[in-house]
Formats: C-alpha cells, structure tokens, sequence
C-alpha cells in the first residue's frame, strides 16, 4: 500500500513540474504603425486559449502562457492582427499595427504601375489621404474637396453643381495636373481637362487619395506641371464582410450604399462588389443631381507568382449646372441664383444639365518573377457616353417674356412662341424655334501600362515599361426637348446633308439610356466629328540607395498621332483630316540624405518638352492643321526637408516651376475669304513658393496638424499675338506687357489648422480651419489683374464608433459634418477682372460687373456606417 501511494505521489508530483515547466512569459510592445507610437489597450491572446492580457499606456504587454510553443495574436479594432509564433520565453520587441482603414485588408493589384511615393527612396511633396478620412469627410462634396486640407491645393466652383469643381495645385489648372485611376491616366485625350461628374463614384470605392505636388513619382510620360493625383481603388478584400451605409444632408441629400466581400477562398478566388445611390437639389437654385455607383472586382491568385484582378465600376449621373454671373444678378436675385431654369406647365424643367455614363474596367496582373524581378500589367478599357444640354433655335432671352420676373426661363412662354412658327418646323440657322438640345461626347478609350522591376543589387534598383494608348471620341449634338414643334429643319448645315430634311428624334438624358441610345448620323444636328488620338510611351527608372543616401535618374518618350473626320464641315471624299504627329519626352533627377534617425533632406529637377493637345493642332473645331503649333517647355526644381518622430513630424518644400512657349491659336477669314492665322505666343509663367505640413500627437488622444504654403505665380515678359497669311508671312506683330501679372485661379497664399480629438474611447471630435489670401480673377495673362477678398473656412465633425455582434468585431459608425460652420460669405473665383473705377457699383471692393462664383454657405450631413 506504501508503494501504491509513494508512486501516485511521484506520478503527481510530476505532472505539476511538467504543467508548470510548459508555461512560458512572453513579453513586447504594441506600435500604431501611422504615428510610430505606442498603442494601449491592444489584445494580446495566446491562439487557441482565452488566456490573454492588454497592452498598458506605453504598448507593453506581459503574458504567461499556457503552453511551452505556440502562437500569440495581436490585434485591436480597425487595425490587422499579426500572430508571432513563440518558444519559450520570448521577447517579441516592437509589434506594429497597421490600420486596417489605409487600404481597408485589400490585394493592392498593379502596384507596380501605381505610383505612390512610397515606391521611390527619394521623397517628393506628398499628402496621402486615407480611406478612413475620405468616408467621414467627403459628406455630399466631390472627391476633390478630400484635398483640401493640402498645401498649394485650391479648389473652388463648388457652386456650378454636383461634379463641376475646379482643382488647381500651385497655380496650374487640372489639364496642366495629372490623375491616375489605379495606374492609368484619367485626364481627357483631347483637352487634358478633368469632368469631376465622371467620377464621382471615386469616393465610395477609394482605398487612398496621394497628391504627389510638383515633379513627383510617376514614371510616365504625362503632363504633370502642377502635380500628379493617384486615386487608388478597392480591389479583392482579404476577408469575408461588407457594409451598409445611409446618409443625409442639406436640401434633400440622401445617399445610400451596399458592400459585400466573399473573401479569398482557399483556392484564390475572390469578389467584392459595391452599389450606391445619391440625390439631392444642390446648394443653389435649379442644381438637382441624381446618380448612382457600381464597382465590382474579381481576384484570382493563381500561384505564389501569379496574381490577377478584374474590375468594373462606373457613376452614371445627371446634374442640373449653374454658370457664373454678375455679382449685380446676384445682389437682385440672391446669392443661391440660377437663371438656367424655370418650369413648363408647373414642372421643374432645366436648360442646362450634364449627364454622363463612363463605365470603366481593367484587368491588373502582377508576376513574380523571382525575389529580385517583377512585373506589373494594367489592360483597360473605358466608354464614355452622355454630354451637356443647352437651348436651340432661338434662345430664351430673344422670345417675348422668355424671362420670367425673378430672371429664370419662362418655358410655357417657349412653348406658346413655337405654336406660331409655320408648321411647327423650327430651323436653328435663322433662329426659328426654340427647344433643347444635348451636346454629345461619346468615346472609347483602350490601353496598357507595364512596368518591369528589378533589384540589380542590394543598392540599386531599375524599372522600365511602356505607355500604349488609343481613343476615338465622337460629337455631335441631338434634339433632348422640342418644346411643342415637330421637329428642326437641318437643312443646308451639314455639308454631307444639303438638302432640306427635318430632325424630329429626341433623346433621354438619364444616363443609363444614353449609354446606348444616341442620335444616329442622319438624326444628329449642328455639327458631327470623329477624333482620333494614339499614343505610345516608353519609360524608365534608375534608383540607386545605400545608408543616408539615394539618387535617382528617370526619363520618358512619346508619340502622338492625331486625326479628325468632320461629316458637317465638308463632303464625304473630303472628311478626313490630314494626320499630324508629335513626340514629346521628360527627365527627372533627385537624391537625398538622411539626417540622423529622423531627419531626412532631398532636391529634384526635371525638364519636359510637352506635346500640344488635339483641341489645339486642328483650328476652330475644323480639319484646319494649325502650322505653328510647337511643344511647350518646363522645367522644375524643388528641395525640401522633412522630419519625422513617434510625436511629431515636419515637412517643408520650396518649388520653382518655368512654364514657357504656351501657344493658343486661331484662324479667320477676311471679306475676300483670305485665310490668316494668329497665334498668341511668348506667354511665360512663373511660379515659386514654400510649402510646410506638420503633424504632432501630445497624448494618444490628440493629433494636432497644420499647413502653409505661400507661392509667387507671375506672367514674364511680354505677350506676342502674331498675324500671318496662308503662306506663313508675318503681317503684323502686336506686342503686350503682362511682365508681373498675377497668375488667377488659385490662392496663392493658404493656410491651415486642425486638430482630432478623442473626447473618450469611440467618440472624437475633428475640426479644421483654411484661410486663403492673394486670389486673382481667372482671366488669362494680363500685367493688370483683379485681386479677389481674402476668406476663412471651418469645418467641423463629430465621430462615434459602437462596437456590436457577440465578439464586438462589426461597428456602426456614425458621423456628423458641418462644412463653413460660420457661414463665411465669400468669392471663390472669377473669370473676368473689371476694375472698379469712380462711379461703378461695387462689392467688397470689386466691379459688380464682374462674373463670379460665390462659395457655398453652411452645410451639413449625417450617416450611418454598418461594417460586418
């Protein structure tokens, strides 16, 4: 009995040594990967168990496991779960945490042909916009308005309607910036202007929004002037989930959108599909708008080396437009007037509205090639359809009481005046009859980005790739209203069509017909074109980094072919145009050099030689090839420092941009039918400025930030406009001094503050706060120009985050903005710049001549973000 009991006690004895002999301490801090700080109350779980501890105040956690190996899972909500595998006592040091809000857990496809300026050791002035902070802020304002908040970045015509803002980056319009949808260019082929109602779906699908000012990233051999835009999409989520989300907002705002994610199965397959609709009446009068989003993505990962993703996505959508006016219309009307529109039998009718359907779809391979070698490949492809309505025939202004009393479009007026034209055949040429037309821009677009990788060594590292790209573009224009008549006698307009006919077809303007139902040849009115544009680019990088150093070399080639059929302008033997080609090229340099741990110093130049665009090679919107066109030159020079620690960090820019040989040119006829030419030509700008960005985290539960960038745009020398006959011999030179002009269209002058701050746990507060000074009229190069009243803007919002479901793994988010919380009266731009002399009529100092946008007043919007 002795020796039974002796033995259990042994067999006892040693399984308690054993238990405890198999525990382990396992010990570490926690990071937030965005501010290099520690991250309290993370989870920290032994996986398998519920034995676990929390990260305390400084991200240091102890955890005594239950088991000798194993595995520990790291996780907080909104940031992805890291696991670290442990054997014994371990030290697991510095574990960060990224958030799961910067590219919401996606397969990131293509990156080898998304610029970021994270793929390049040389910085550049960059702001990077997260998911996160694109779904509180954006409200009901175009995804432009995420930019803000950014130095040397201005934007303004918020007032023209849903879709219709104007974005500059340090002075230079949109045509002269260049936007990238996941690595393919996005400006218009034949202007370089960018249609912000096309692409008002961006929002709801961005994963990121980066802002690359001045000479930037990009390899490609695109016009990025004033700097390059990467939009950055959802491709394939990770994981199984989706949302719901519901907001409102001023004047009838609704917005709605649904997101699901099957996941990535074991076998590689995937899809995340997305849909949204919106409406609401605008800001001001007569600028209802309607639309909806589409994005879906299938992703595949074949292999280890071979991953593909599909998608497609698309924002149909109309918006009624109001254009600038008078300060005087103003001042008579109020502030909120349209006068584009007005009612027809006590319906709300509009003359003026854009509607637009550009479905848009790629397909993104990246190879693996090896661990030194990759390749990265985007096919697309995108169809645009839709335009702009506007009247025909004979304008509102020249039919008896066409004007109502309040100044909008009297249509029952329209009405009755075409019940007396003979027949009820209208004829636009000798303006008889009125109605409503649409003027269409339909186009197909296909192309290809490529870009090959390479780790030469463990210091120098080679990218090259090729641009190809080919678009056809189609206008004309169509019957939308006839207001009463049968139909327009076209007769004698077109060329191709001499004989009288009458156009009695009219066409929708929703968005979804128009995408396939459109005018045929024989129903179109007014004018009909084809235009026909193909590039082809090549590019490449040299990037060379060891300790504090990096330098970088890269350069781009292209060449454009341009053709025009005109079916108006001329016969059918003689409709097409004569095709003209052009090349063009870029270099870029930089380096930089580290300053301690923290501390980091660069410079960068580079030189473009860039092709004039298709609306200036062919005269007057005819076959006309204008001879003197030539390329235009820039050149760029930018340094800059910045500074980055776990609780603050600086960044400071100074930029010099030379923009030269900018020519615009036309052609006329004399009462001899003699053809000339005259171009406008020598116009140089010049634009110089500083830019700094700061960002500092007292304690976990404040951010501070802040902005400033201060520029000098200037006109230098003197403006040349040229006359010359047929044969190319100068017949006059007018010269004009417009050295010292102020370059209009943008603040030149901003400034921002802002703070996030978390009142407790969920909950949050943020405001922001913008001044802008030394605005001038947008009204081209001229020495005398107008400068605009200096304004102020808040913004403000308010975020609660509830956690639900039995593991408190989904949310409901909740979030309230109110944008110019002072309900700041003020201009944001103007296209005319008339002085006020003695005896004029003026406002806050300007000419009430003057034609003008007012900025929107106080806003606001609400929404409800269910994410599982």
């Amino acid at each position: 009995m002795k020796n039974i009991k002796r033995f259990l006690f042994l067999v006892g004895a040693l399984v308690l040594t054993t238990g405890t002999m198999a525990q382990s301490t396992i010990t570490g801090t926690v990071i937030d990967a965005e501010m290099n700080a520690p991250l309290p109350a993370a989870n920290i779980i032994e996986k398998g168990t519920k034995n676990g501890v929390s990260s305390d105040f400084d991200g240091n956690f102890t955890v005594t496991t239950q088991a000798n190996s194993g595995v520990i899972e790291i996780s907080y909500v909104g940031y992805t779960t890291i696991r670290k595998p442990f054997n014994g006592n371990t030290n697991l040091g510095k574990i960060v945490l990224k958030s799961d809000n910067s590219l919401e857990e996606v397969v990131v496809m293509g990156s080898g042909v998304i610029d970021l300026a994270e793929d390049r050791k040389t910085p550049v002035a960059v702001s990077t916009i997260k998911a996160a902070e694109i779904q509180q802020k954006i409200g009901t304002q175009d995804v432009t308005a995420t930019l803000v908040n950014t130095p040397s970045v201005y934007v303004s015509g918020q007032a023209g309607g849903f879709g219709d803002t104007n974005m500059r980056v340090r002075g230079f319009d949109q045509d002269n910036t260049a936007f990238l949808l996941n690595g393919q260019p996005i400006n218009g082929m034949e202007d370089g202007k960018m249609y912000w109602s096309n692409w008002s779906g961006v929002s709801d699908i961005a994963s990121a929004v980066q802002i690359q000012r001045g000479l930037g990233s990009s390899k490609l051999a695109i016009s990025s002037v004033g700097g390059t835009v990467n939009f950055v999409t959802k491709s394939t989520d990770k994981r199984e989930g989706g949302f719901a989300a519901v907001s409102t907002g001023y004047n009838n705002y609704v917005k709605t959108a649904l997101g699901y994610s099957t996941g990535v199965s074991d076998n590689g397959f995937g899809a995340t599909v997305m849909l949204s609709h919106w409406q609401g009446d605008g800001y001001n009068f007569g600028t209802k708008g309607q639309g909806q989003t589409y994005f879906v993505s299938f992703g595949y990962e074949i292999n280890e080396a071979h991953s593909l993703n599909f998608l497609v996505t698309g924002a149909p959508q109309w918006h009624d437009q109001n254009f600038r006016k008078r300060i005087s219309d103003y001042l008579e009307h109020g502030k909120k007037y349209n006068y584009n529109y007005g009612y027809l039998n006590g319906e709300y009718t509009t003359l003026r509205r854009n509607f637009y359907h550009k479905p848009v779809t790629n397909l993104n391979w990246d190879w693996t090639i090896n661990e030194k070698s990759s390749l990265s490949t985007v096919v697309y492809a995108s169809w645009g359809r839709g335009g702009g309505t506007g009247g025909y025939g004979n304008g509102n202004n020249y039919v008896p009481n066409g004007v109502t009393a309040d100044g909008l479009v009297n249509f029952d007026a329209l009405q009755d005046y075409n019940s007396t034209v003979n027949g009820g055949i209208g004829n636009a040429g000798s303006y008889t009859g009125s109605g409503i037309r649409a003027s269409m821009n339909n186009h197909a677009w296909y192309g290809l980005v490529t870009n090959y990788e390479n780790e030469l060594s463990d210091n120098l590292s080679l990218n090259f790739g090729a641009d190809l790209r080919t678009y056809k573009g189609t206008h004309f224009r169509q019957l939308v209203n006839l207001l009463g008549l049968n139909g327009f006698n076209e007769g004698g307009i077109s060329e191709q069509y001499a004989d009288p006919y009458v156009v009695s077809s009219t066409f929708s303007t929703d968005p979804w017909s128009s995408l396939f139902n459109f005018a045929d040849e024989d129903e179109r009115i007014a004018y009909d074109y084809d235009e026909r544009i193909t590039y082809a680019g090549v590019f490449g990088q040299l990037e060379y980094s060891k300790d504090k150093y990096s330098a970088f070399v890269q350069a781009a080639a292209s060449t454009q072919s341009h053709q025009r059929w005109d079916r108006f302008n001329y016969t059918k033997e003689n409709e097409e145009s004569e095709k003209v080609n052009n090349t063009g090229y870029n270099i870029k340099a930089g380096g930089s050099y580290s300053l301690g741990e923290n501390g980091k110093i660069y410079a960068n130049a580079g030189y473009y030689s860039r092709q004039p665009y298709h609306d200036n090679i062919y005269l007057n919107f005819t076959n006309e090839v204008n001879p003197l066109t030539e390329n235009e030159k820039i050149l760029g020079l930018e340094v800059g420092y910045s500074y980055t620690s776990s609780v603050f960090s600086a960044a400071i820019d100074l930029y010099r941009t030379s923009w030269k040989d900018r020519v615009v040119s036309s052609s006329y006829t004399d009462n001899t039918n003699a053809l000339f030419f005259e171009t406008d030509e020598g116009v140089e700008q010049l634009h110089t400025g500083a830019e700094l960005q700061l960002l500092y985290r007292p304690i976990n539960s404040l951010k501070l930030k802040g902005f400033a960038s201060v520029g000098n745009w200037e006109y230098i020398g003197d403006a040349q406009t040229t006359t010359r006959n047929e044969d190319l011999e100068t017949i006059s030179v007018d010269m004009e001094d417009v050295d010292g002009g102020k370059v209009g269209g943008a603040a030149q002058t901003t400034l921002g503050l802002g703070f996030d701050y978390d009142i407790v746990e969920r909950f949050s507060i943020d405001a922001d706060y913008r001044h802008y000074d030394n605005l001038y009229a947008d009204s081209g190069a001229r020495k005398e120009n107008i400068e605009l009243p200096s304004f102020g803007l808040v913004d403000m919002g308010l975020s609660y985050k509830m956690l639900v479901g039995k593991d408190k793994s989904n949310s409901v988010n909740l979030r309230f903005n109110i944008n110019n919380l002072l309900d700041e009266e003020y201009i944001s731009q103007s296209s005319t710049a008339i002085k006020a002399e003695a005896g004029d009529a003026t406002y806050m100092g300007l000419n009430q001549k003057n034609q003008v946008y007012f900025g929107n007043g106080r806003t606001w919007n609400f929404g409800i973000r269910y994410k599982f």
